[in-house]
C-alpha cells in the first residue's frame, strides 16, 4: 500500500492531504508538524488575534474528527530531522521525538521561519516576533498589559503594519521603524505606499523611515538566570525610542533544510516545476517553501516564491494530483490581502515589471484603486476598501482581459463595464 508522508502540517500540508482523499487516494497519509497545536490559519494571528477578538478554535483549520474521518494521521509536536530514500523513491523519515515513519511518496510543505534580527538586545523580555501560534499566544497578552504603554514595531511590511494597527486600536503609543524609504516598498507602488504612510500617521502611529538600528536597550535583571526587560530601541544616529514592548516583523526565510539533505535543488526556496515536482522528479513541494515558475500568465518569466494562503492552497492541489500521477500544472492569478485597522488592502496579480500606474479614485477618501500596467496591458491592482473592484479586476485578469488606462481612471464608469480582451500576451 502507498504511504504519503507530508512534512509540514500547515495550510499547504493539510490541503495536500485533503486533495489526495478528494482525488480518490486510499493509501495511508501521515502529516507531521513540529508545532504542538492543531493546524491553524496564520493570517489572523497578526489581525484579530492580537486585538483579543478571536479564540483558539477560531483559527483552527480542521477538527480532530475531520482527520479521523478521512483516515489522515496527524502527528503534532514533532519534527522530521532526517530522511533516507532508496532508488525507488521510498524511504524512512526519522523525527526528533524518535519516530520512524516509512513512506513511498514524499511531500515537503515545510513553510518558512521568521527572519531574526541580528542586533544586540533581542533577547530582552518584551521583545517579540510574530510568525507562529506560540508567538501570537505570547504577544497577545503582553500587548494587552496596561504596563505596555509604548510599543515599537520594527519593519514596515504587512506584518509590521498589521501589528502596529492592532496596538493602536488597543490604545498604545506606537512607533514603527522601517529601514527603507517607504512602507511595503517591495510589494506596492509609491501611491499605495504613500497612502499607508499618511493613513497610519492619521491614526496616531509615529513612523520613522530610513531608520538604521543600532541595538535594543533594556534593564538587566537582578536575579541570575532571568532576562532583563526591554526599555527602548536605539538608532545609529543616537536617537532612542522608548519601548515597553518591541515587535519585530522583518520577513521570513523558507525552510529548506530537508531539501538540502535530500540533495534537491534549492535557490531561495525548494525549486519545483509547474507540476510542483522538485529536481529529483519524485518529491513534491508546495507553499511558502517552494520556488516555482511564475504561475501568473500575465507575469514576468523566471521563478517566484509567493507567500499567500491562496498560493499554498492552489499549489497543494496541484502537488497532490502530481503525486497520484495525474497531469496538472499550476497557473493562477495570485491575490493577497492585508487588514490594518479599518483599511482592507486587496491585491490581484503580480506587479513586477510594471511601467505605469493609474490611480482610480481619491486616496484621501480611503477608497481607491491603483492599477499597474506593462505596456498597455493591466497586470495587477491594489484595492483599498474597494472589494467590488478587486473582485472585478481579479476575474478580468483570469480571463486575460485589460482596461485602457484612460477608462480605468474614469470613476463615473463601472470597471466591470470597461474591460476588453487583451489581444497580445505579455512577453515573458
Amino acid at each position: 500500500m502507498e504511504t504519503t508522508l507530508i512534512v509540514g502540517a500547515c495550510q499547504a500540508g493539510v490541503q495536500l492531504a485533503a486533495t489526495l482523499r478528494d482525488l480518490g487516494d486510499s493509501g495511508a497519509i501521515v502529516t507531521v508538524g513540529e508545532e504542538a497545536h492543531r493546524p491553524y490559519q496564520r493570517p489572523p494571528l497578526s489581525k484579530g488575534w492580537l486585538k483579543g477578538e478571536l479564540e483558539p478554535d477560531d483559527v483552527i483549520l480542521r477538527t480532530r474528527s475531520w482527520f479521523d474521518d478521512r483516515d489522515i494521521q496527524l502527528i503534532a509536536g514533532d519534527r522530521v530531522v532526517t530522511i533516507h530514500r532508496d532508488d525507488t523513491g521510498a524511504g524512512v523519515a526519522h523525527t526528533l521525538g524518535g519516530r520512524r515513519i516509512p513512506f513511498t511518496r514524499l511531500a515537503l510543505t515545510t513553510g518558512a521561519s521568521v527572519r531574526r534580527l541580528a542586533l544586540p538586545g533581542t533577547d530582552y523580555r518584551g521583545v517579540h516576533y510574530l510568525r507562529d501560534a506560540d508567538d501570537a499566544i505570547a504577544l497577545g497578552p503582553a500587548l494587552a498589559e496596561p504596563s505596555a504603554e509604548r510599543v515599537v514595531v520594527i519593519g514596515g511590511g504587512f506584518i509590521g503594519l498589521e501589528a502596529a494597527a492592532a496596538a493602536r486600536q488597543l490604545g498604545k503609543h506606537v512607533t514603527l521603524v522601517e529601514g527603507t524609504g517607504r512602507l511595503i516598498g517591495r510589494v506596492v507602488a509609491e501611491p499605495t505606499s504613500a497612502f499607508y504612510l499618511a493613513a497610519h500617521r492619521r491614526r496616531g502611529t509615529e513612523i520613522v523611515l530610513g531608520a538604521r538600528l543600532a541595538r535594543i536597550l533594556g534593564v538587566d535583571a537582578s536575579a541570575a538566570g532571568r532576562r532583563g526587560s526591554v526599555t527602548g530601541v536605539e538608532l545609529d544616529d543616537g536617537r532612542i525610542i522608548p519601548a515597553d514592548l518591541v515587535v519585530i516583523g522583518i520577513g521570513v526565510l523558507p525552510r529548506v533544510e530537508l531539501a538540502v539533505q535530500l540533495g534537491l535543488e534549492v535557490d531561495g526556496g525548494i525549486v519545483v516545476d509547474a507540476s510542483c515536482l522538485a529536481s529529483d522528479g519524485r518529491t513534491v513541494a508546495a507553499g511558502d517553501c517552494a520556488v516555482m515558475p511564475n504561475p501568473y500568465p500575465g507575469g514576468l518569466g523566471g521563478r517566484v516564491r509567493i507567500e499567500s494562503v491562496n498560493n499554498a492552497l492552489e499549489q497543494a492541489r496541484v502537488a497532490a494530483a502530481t503525486l497520484l500521477g495525474e497531469a496538472a500544472t499550476y497557473s493562477t492569478v495570485p491575490w493577497f490581502w492585508s487588514d490594518q485597522a479599518d483599511l482592507k488592502l486587496q491585491i490581484a496579480g503580480l506587479s513586477a515589471g510594471y511601467d505605469a500606474v493609474v490611480v482610480r479614485g481619491d486616496p484621501d477618501t480611503e477608497r481607491f484603486t491603483v492599477l499597474y500596467y506593462r505596456g498597455d496591458r493591466l497586470i495587477a491592482a491594489d484595492c483599498v476598501n474597494q472589494p467590488a473592484e478587486f473582485l472585478a479586476i481579479k476575474q478580468a485578469l483570469a480571463k486575460g482581459q485589460t482596461i485602457p488606462p484612460e477608462a480605468a481612471a474614469d470613476t463615473s464608469a463601472r470597471l466591470k463595464q470597461s474591460f476588453v480582451d487583451a489581444p497580445v500576451a505579455v512577453a515573458s
